[in-house]
């Protein structure tokens, strides 16, 4: 594993909010290496945002702001059956 992987599966794991350290530590750990550049690049802008909003914006209690409803969240949520898509 290359040093952006596994700098990426780290902070995926270890954010400080524990549902947010199961959710994204999970789907690292089982679908990084799968994942094209372009894919880790969304992957990684999207674990700069904040627990809080992150956490609403997976289980759908927030609206997802543009630049961060991308195939990458959809990927999270699918992984974990966070939001039923219909």
């Amino acid at each position: 594993m290359d040093v952006r992987l596994k700098k990426l599966l780290f902070r995926s794991a270890h954010r400080g909010t524990k549902e947010i350290d199961l959710i994204l530590g999970g789907f690292a750990a089982a679908r990084l290496e799968s994942l094209s550049p372009d894919q880790l690049d969304r992957y990684e802008a999207l674990i700069e945002t904040q627990d809080p909003n992150l956490y609403d914006w997976l289980v759908g209690l927030a609206p997802v702001p543009a630049e961060y409803d991308t195939d990458v969240l959809a990927l999270i949520r699918a992984h974990h059956r966070l939001v039923e898509t219909p």
